[in-house]
C-alpha cells in the first residue's frame, strides 16, 4: 500500500469514527439531560438494554480507533527519532489496549448483574 492510500485510509477512518462519536455522545447528553436514572440500579438496567449494550461495545474500541489514528499521525509528524516514536507507539497501545479491556469488562459486568440485583 503506497504512503498516499495510507493517508487516505486514516483520514477516513478519523472522519468515520468521528461521525459515529458526534451522534452517540450527543445522544448520551440528552438522554442523562432529560430522561437521567434516578439511582444506580436505573443505570445498569438501561446499560443491560440490547441498543444500549450494543452502542456502547462499540463505542469503546470506535473511540480507541479514532485516538490512535490521531495520536499515530501526530507521533509520525512531530517524533523525528524512532526509538523515541517505538517506545511512544508501545506505550500508546498498551494503555488504549488495557482501557479497551477495562471498558468491555465494565460494560459485560454491568449487564451480567443488571438481572440480579447485585452491586457490580
Amino acid at each position: 500500500m503506497s504512503r498516499q492510500a495510507s493517508g487516505v485510509i486514516a483520514w477516513l477512518t478519523q472522519r468515520l469514527t468521528a461521525v459515529y462519536l458526534a451522534f452517540f455522545v450527543s445522544y448520551l447528553f440528552i438522554k442523562f439531560l432529560f430522561d437521567p436514572p434516578v439511582d444506580y440500579q436505573a443505570l445498569r438496567a438501561w446499560v443491560a438494554e440490547p441498543l444500549v449494550t450494543a452502542a456502547l461495545l462499540l463505542f469503546f474500541p470506535i473511540l480507541l480507533s479514532h485516538a490512535w489514528v490521531g495520536i499515530r499521525d501526530v507521533f509520525l509528524d512531530y517524533v523525528h527519532n524512532v526509538g523515541v516514536r517505538v517506545v511512544l507507539f508501545a506505550l500508546v497501545a498498551f494503555t488504549f489496549l488495557g482501557s479497551g479491556l477495562w471498558g468491555f469488562k465494565a460494560i459485560v459486568i454491568a449487564v451480567i448483574n443488571a438481572g440480579t440485583g447485585t452491586p457490580g
